[in-house]
């Protein structure tokens, strides 16, 4: 392995590996100046992301590595998932905690082993976890991985916690045989005759990265015990009720109540419109942008480390790494009032459209080489920054028609620094 012995390496790998501090601390850190600071402190109006990631990893000797499917590559492989969480509003995002998930393989009982966690289990920890930390936030979010699971829905509702998470269109629901039995169901038995007669759907609009605005549609629809005037409301917003298309269609269920319902009055949560919902859910997609920016550009799992605190360890300094630039670019453009943060160039996620370059001419993080390289972040501010800015939050999420299925593969580290294959 090319360069594995050089002093550079060998320094870091022994920081992750051998040396003695505690990653919860240093994270726990984080947070504290990331709430103490204006311009990042958390507000009820942002939302708390969950999602997990993989990234591939040879061999059997990592901690937590096992064949399972790794979102980033779109099929099942050898690697780590980790399950995380993301703050964000319409101007800012930033990680706050990760946990490796452990496959059921490395318990004596398997997945009946009292000491095994699903990754649903781990999401709900870390939800109340960031409560606890002091982040508030409108509700939690999470695609149809997560929101399909009723399980996680009532972890989440159990805990006291509001939420705004998506369905797959065809998941199946008891009910009457007269009834619709799934989302896409409950969504085509709405009333709809066009624009001009445009029956249970009301008009939302919705604002972009790339600054253009459209206007969508959204209803309360009724799927078994779930409807406006219920515990759960099942809400539909799409681009054309007529046609519903897959890539401009949200199917969502929430616990907050609609505004005037019978639940509002005593649900703990303040009621929520349904241009509420979907500006909540919208700002889903950022945790796509943070996947872009830790993996792809700070080094989320391009250095080579194996055991769970070196690995855990590597994780909070990247997620240090991301705060600090957001630190370094409000230090140089404090928000004004009145005035939104740049908008970002169209990123790619985990499975996210290509990104594009800036316009010519344009001057980002002057006199700064590309190819920063996490061993040695402090002296390459500007090109941190550089590449964060081209990514910086805008006045609104991408939606998920703007989202292709293509993947970005990370630019490996110089040889020097690092043996991952």
């Amino acid at each position: 392995m090319t360069g594995s012995k050089l002093p550079a390496v060998q320094r870091l790998q022994f920081f992750l590996s051998e040396s003695v501090w505690d990653p919860e601390a240093v994270n726990a850190r984080r947070l504290e100046l990331l709430r103490a600071d204006p311009v990042t402190a958390p507000h009820r109006g942002g939302v708390l992301v969950i999602d997990d990631s993989g990234d591939r990893k040879d061999g059997t000797a990592t901690a937590h590595v096992g064949r399972q499917y790794l979102g980033r590559y779109g099929k099942t492989d050898n690697g780590v998932v980790t399950v995380t969480t993301v703050w964000a509003d319409e101007r800012v995002y930033y990680p706050l905690h990760a946990v490796p998930y452990t496959p059921a393989k490395y318990f004596a009982k398997g997945k009946n082993d009292p000491e095994f966690r699903t990754k649903l289990a781990i999401g709900a920890e870390l939800a109340v976890r960031a409560r606890a930390a002091g982040f508030t936030f409108r509700a939690v979010v999470a695609d149809s991985a997560y929101g399909d699971q009723d399980g996680f829905r009532g972890e989440l509702a159990e805990a006291g916690l509001p939420f705004v998470m998506a369905l797959r269109p065809h998941r199946g629901t008891w009910a009457r045989a007269a009834d619709a039995h799934t989302p896409v169901e409950a969504a085509r038995a709405l009333a709809w005759g066009g624009p001009e007669d445009p029956g249970d759907w009301r008009p939302v609009t919705r604002t972009f990265r790339d600054g253009h605005a459209e206007t969508w549609r959204a209803a309360d629809a009724t799927l078994g015990g779930w409807g406006p005037d219920g515990a759960r409301r099942l809400v539909v917003a799409t681009a054309d009720p007529g046609t519903l298309p897959d890539k401009a269609t949200w199917y969502l269920v929430t616990n907050l109540p609609r505004p005037g319902g019978p639940h509002e009055a005593d649900s703990p949560h303040p009621a929520a419109s349904l241009a509420e919902v979907v500006r909540i859910y919208g700002l889903r997609n950022w945790v796509e942008q943070s996947y872009k920016q830790v993996k792809d550009e700070l080094g989320w799992a391009d250095f080579q480390v194996r055991s769970d605190v070196a690995i855990r360890r590597h994780q909070v300094l990247v997620n240090c790494a991301f705060s600090f630039c957001w630190a370094a670019w409000f230090a140089d453009h404090p928000p004004q009032h009145g005035s939104g943060i740049p908008r970002p160039q169209p990123g790619r996620g985990e499975r996210g459209a290509a990104r594009r370059r800036p316009a010519a001419g344009t001057v980002l993080a002057a006199g700064a080489a590309r190819g920063a390289r996490l061993a040695f972040p402090v002296d390459r501010v500007a090109t941190l920054v550089d590449r964060m800015v081209q990514g910086a939050p805008a006045t609104a999420a991408a939606s998920p028609d703007q989202l292709g299925r293509g993947r970005l593969r990370p630019a490996p580290l110089y040889p020097e620094l690092t043996d991952y294959r």
